[in-house]
């Protein structure tokens, strides 16, 4: 029987998502729109950073995302006893 209760689980996953989500929105929006033009000034493998960070970067970062979420929330279901066998 788990000594958490079940508000707490549900904050902290919600911070968690917060967290993530702000990355991924800075990620795909702010690099890849809003800093478009001053990263377009850093050439990587022949092709401008925010043109990168507005085609692909912001999906790779979505996956890399995908996986923290899963890793983190493991952790956290285990903190909470609720972890799957």
């Amino acid at each position: 029987m788990p000594t958490k209760s079940p508000q707490e689980y549900w904050q902290k996953n919600l911070r968690l998502l917060a967290i993530l989500l702000s990355i991924w929105f800075l990620a795909s929006y702010g690099f890849g729109i809003l800093l478009a033009e001053p990263l377009n000034q850093i050439q990587i493998g022949g092709f401008k950073l925010g043109f990168w960070f507005a085609q692909q970067g912001s999906i790779y970062i979505f996956i890399i995302l995908i996986f923290v979420y899963v890793n983190q929330m493991n952790k956290l279901d285990k903190e909470f006893g609720v972890e799957e066998e």
